[in-house]
């Protein structure tokens, strides 16, 4: 029976990071690069032993011979190691910030992110181990996500400066959360309605392939920022033109010229995926479906929709993580956004402030990538 190789990898790196990384850092204010504290100076040490001893459980499990129940306590270990470093570094900040200044701020060091990755990876490995059903997984996802929210709420968290930042910043957090997901339904629905027709064509009309994928890798090859940077002079002259325009938001900057870049980035992977989407379905099957008697319509909603879905979902997890992540782009131009919160902690030097644009969006990626996934999968099955 073959032994697990990966999870004594990622606890060598986990260990690493423990011994030389800085679980948490001090400083007197937001603006200052704090002192490296290691997690034996900044966890109680039986909080320390558990998270030593689970982690070595979790070495000696993987060495043994792969079994379902072996494969499951492995799955809940890891989960539980998990857990064990989100409480260290809660309790950890909490323990440092006692006694300190108002100003002061007690923040997450990389080595607690690299510890965390490798916790989450060991999970993440587990699960896949398992093969567990779509179900399962999104079960299992949510459970995590539900946890991490309650401790959030009881308070675990309170004295780490990443969510005394976000404090001090809830209101602009929530109104630029939901810009961000304003650019990515408003670059994405557009890019859908426009690409599919246009997938659906190139499948019906091959000459024109070369030319209509040429246009589009073009566009993809042009930076994000230029091409945010060259929409901004002809929707200015656009709204100058036709008044009616800059009525209803149309601009130079803002929000305009953001949600058109980023339907112009995601228009080839949907074209692509949604040629390659209808052309997986078997041509046996096109061939039996004529024979019996089916026009074009329904050939294309009874065979080839429902045996390409698989791989449409598949380009449409690629763009949605794409989009998301372009998103953050669209605050140089005055678009908002979360990107807001890491330019703006960039230019002042807060690493908080950045983290607090940065982790959501990475989050939501996630997510979509994780939902869309197992979507996928459903489809396929």
């Amino acid at each position: 029976m073959s032994r697990n190789r990966t999870v004594p990898v990622l606890m060598a790196v986990f260990a690493l990071g423990g011994l030389f990384g800085p679980f948490l850092t001090q400083a007197p204010n937001r603006l200052i690069s704090g002192a490296p504290i290691a997690i034996w100076h900044a966890v109680d040490k039986p909080i320390l032993f558990l998270v030593v001893a689970f982690a070595g459980v979790l070495i000696v499990l993987s060495q043994l011979p792969a079994m379902p129940n072996l494969r499951r306590a492995m799955l809940v270990i890891a989960a539980i190691l998990s857990i064990l470093v989100l409480d260290a570094a809660g309790m950890g900040a909490a323990r440092l910030s006692h006694g300190l200044p108002a100003a002061a701020r007690v923040s997450l060091g990389w080595g607690f992110w690299l510890i965390a990755l490798c916790a989450a990876f060991a999970v993440i490995d587990a699960v896949q181990r398992l093969t567990l059903k779509p179900a399962m997984r999104f079960a299992i996802a949510c459970a995590f996500v539900v946890y991490t929210a309650a401790m959030t709420l009881h308070g675990t968290f309170d004295h780490v400066s990443l969510l005394r930042e976000f404090a001090a910043q809830r209101g602009a957090f929530a109104a630029e959360l939901a810009r961000h997901g304003e650019l990515v339904v408003g670059a994405l629905v557009p890019a859908l309605v426009i690409g599919v027709p246009l997938g659906f064509w190139a499948t019906r009309r091959p000459r024109i392939r070369p030319a209509l994928f040429g246009t589009l890798n073009v566009l993809q090859t042009i930076p994000s920022v230029a091409l945010f940077g060259l929409l901004i002079g002809p929707l200015s002259a656009l709204a100058i033109a036709v008044p009616a325009l800059a009525a209803i938001g149309i601009h130079g900057i803002g929000m305009a010229p953001a949600i058109v870049a980023l339907v112009l980035y995601a228009l080839l992977p949907v074209v692509r995926n949604s040629v390659a989407g209808i052309e997986a379905a078997d041509p046996a099957v096109i061939d039996a479906a004529r024979g019996m008697g089916f026009t074009p319509r329904q050939i294309f909603f009874h065979a080839q929709l429902p045996l390409g879905l698989p791989v449409f979902l598949a380009g449409l997890r690629i763009v949605l993580v794409q989009t998301i992540g372009l998103a953050v782009i669209a605050a140089l131009i005055g678009g908002g956004g979360l990107g807001s919160f890491i330019f703006q902690g960039i230019g002042q030097y807060a690493i908080d402030l950045v983290l607090l644009g940065a982790i959501p969006v990475t989050l939501l990626a996630l997510a979509a990538d994780f939902v869309l996934q197992l979507a996928a999968e459903r489809a396929a099955a």
